[in-house]
Protein backbone atom coordinates (compact mmCIF):
# COMPACT_ATOMS: atom_id res chain seq x y z
CA UNK A 1 0.00 0.00 0.00
CA UNK A 2 1.45 3.34 -1.04
CA UNK A 3 1.55 6.34 1.31
CA UNK A 4 -0.88 8.24 -0.91
CA UNK A 5 -3.44 5.45 -0.68
CA UNK A 6 -2.99 5.28 3.07
CA UNK A 7 -3.59 9.03 3.40
CA UNK A 8 -6.64 8.69 1.16
CA UNK A 9 -8.08 5.96 3.38
CA UNK A 10 -7.34 8.03 6.48
CA UNK A 11 -9.17 11.02 5.01
CA UNK A 12 -12.20 8.89 4.12
CA UNK A 13 -12.20 7.38 7.61
CA UNK A 14 -12.02 10.84 9.16
CA UNK A 15 -14.94 11.93 6.98
CA UNK A 16 -17.02 9.03 8.32
CA UNK A 17 -16.13 9.89 11.93
CA UNK A 18 -17.00 13.55 11.29
CA UNK A 19 -20.32 12.56 9.73
CA UNK A 20 -21.11 10.51 12.84
CA UNK A 21 -20.25 13.53 15.00
CA UNK A 22 -22.61 15.63 12.88
CA UNK A 23 -25.41 13.11 13.45
CA UNK A 24 -24.84 13.22 17.20
CA UNK A 25 -24.86 17.03 17.18
CA UNK A 26 -28.04 17.02 15.10
CA UNK A 27 -29.66 14.70 17.63
CA UNK A 28 -28.72 17.05 20.47
CA UNK A 29 -29.97 20.02 18.44
CA UNK A 30 -33.38 18.42 17.96
CA UNK A 31 -33.65 16.75 21.34
CA UNK A 32 -31.73 19.18 23.61
CA UNK A 33 -33.28 19.67 27.04
CA UNK A 34 -32.53 23.41 27.14
CA UNK A 35 -31.86 26.30 24.79
CA UNK A 36 -28.14 26.63 25.70
CA UNK A 37 -27.68 22.93 24.87
CA UNK A 38 -29.23 23.51 21.47
CA UNK A 39 -27.02 26.55 20.82
CA UNK A 40 -23.96 24.49 21.72
CA UNK A 41 -25.14 21.69 19.43
CA UNK A 42 -25.57 24.18 16.58
CA UNK A 43 -22.06 25.46 17.14
CA UNK A 44 -20.71 21.91 17.23
CA UNK A 45 -22.58 21.13 14.03
CA UNK A 46 -21.02 24.12 12.27
CA UNK A 47 -17.52 23.10 13.43
CA UNK A 48 -18.13 19.56 12.17
CA UNK A 49 -19.35 20.95 8.84
CA UNK A 50 -16.17 22.99 8.57
CA UNK A 51 -14.10 19.86 9.26
CA UNK A 52 -16.11 17.91 6.70
CA UNK A 53 -15.54 20.55 4.02
CA UNK A 54 -11.81 20.69 4.73
CA UNK A 55 -11.57 16.90 4.54
CA UNK A 56 -13.52 16.91 1.27
CA UNK A 57 -11.16 19.52 -0.13
CA UNK A 58 -8.20 17.38 0.86
CA UNK A 59 -9.80 14.28 -0.66
CA UNK A 60 -10.63 15.97 -3.96
CA UNK A 61 -7.39 17.99 -3.98
CA UNK A 62 -9.09 21.33 -4.64
CA UNK A 63 -8.99 24.63 -2.74
CA UNK A 64 -12.56 25.82 -3.27
CA UNK A 65 -13.83 23.87 -0.27
CA UNK A 66 -11.38 25.65 2.03
CA UNK A 67 -12.95 28.98 1.11
CA UNK A 68 -16.43 27.60 1.74
CA UNK A 69 -15.25 26.33 5.13
CA UNK A 70 -13.95 29.81 5.96
CA UNK A 71 -17.34 31.36 5.12
CA UNK A 72 -19.16 28.79 7.26
CA UNK A 73 -16.72 29.49 10.11
CA UNK A 74 -17.47 33.21 10.02
CA UNK A 75 -21.22 32.66 9.84
CA UNK A 76 -21.12 30.04 12.60
CA UNK A 77 -19.25 32.35 14.95
CA UNK A 78 -21.62 35.25 14.35
CA UNK A 79 -24.72 33.08 14.73
CA UNK A 80 -23.45 31.63 18.02
CA UNK A 81 -22.76 35.08 19.41
CA UNK A 82 -26.15 36.42 18.33
CA UNK A 83 -28.08 33.44 19.70
CA UNK A 84 -26.20 33.56 23.00
CA UNK A 85 -26.87 37.27 23.35
CA UNK A 86 -30.54 36.71 22.60
CA UNK A 87 -30.81 34.00 25.26
CA UNK A 88 -29.15 36.19 27.89
CA UNK A 89 -30.98 39.47 27.25
CA UNK A 90 -33.95 38.64 24.98
CA UNK A 91 -32.71 41.46 22.77
CA UNK A 92 -30.15 41.40 19.98
CA UNK A 93 -29.63 45.12 19.33
CA UNK A 94 -28.60 47.28 22.25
Amino acid sequence: MTPQALVGWAIVGAMHVTAFAMLLALYRLLRGPSVPDRILALDTLSVAAIAQLILLGMHLNTAIYFEAALIIAMLGFVSTVVLSKYVLRRDIVE
